[in-house]
């Protein structure tokens, strides 16, 4: 709980534009503490939840949560923080746990379609373009393609 107004912080601070709308904005002090219990009750049990932490500075997050038969990978980092290939090695690190800790097969991330960055970092990681839910996401009036990818544990 004591990191919930650096998290706080963070949320606010983030570039949103291909981030779900199920991240609360504003992002309040009370939304960090509810998802740090969240957190709490079940990381390595329906989860596996992570800061991103560079220079001793907060600068993002990562899960991969259970989805009935499927796992789901997410992720956020600050603009000033990308293309130095922390969120590839993020998503490297948490993939790695997932598969061991959670006994998962497959791991699945869902994608605008402009977000090239975030589609570089899966496809470093060796996920797979699964398929394309046409003008699935609407976001700041704009609609998107929903990319599907996914990453077996055979994979890495």
């Amino acid at each position: 709980m004591s990191d919930a107004k650096e998290l706080t912080n963070l949320c606010n601070a983030v570039d949103r534009h291909y981030l779900s709308d199920r991240l609360p904005n504003p992002y309040t002090e009370k939304d960090a503490e509810e998802w740090l219990k969240m957190v709490t009750d079940n990381n390595e049990i329906n989860g596996i939840y992570r800061a991103i932490v560079c220079d001793g500075k907060l600068i993002g997050s990562i899960s991969v949560e259970k989805k009935d038969d499927d796992a789901e990978i997410g992720y956020m980092i600050l603009n000033g923080y990308s293309n130095k290939g922390i969120g590839t090695e993020a998503v490297r690190q948490i993939c790695s746990i997932a598969f061991n800790v959670l006994s998962l097969e497959q791991i699945t991330a869902n994608v605008f379609q402009p977000n090239i960055a975030s589609i570089r970092v899966l496809q470093k990681n060796g996920f797979k373009h699964k398929g394309t839910l046409p003008n699935a996401v609407v976001k700041d009036g704009n609609d998107y393609d929903l990319l599907i990818y996914g990453l077996t544990k055979e994979t890495i």
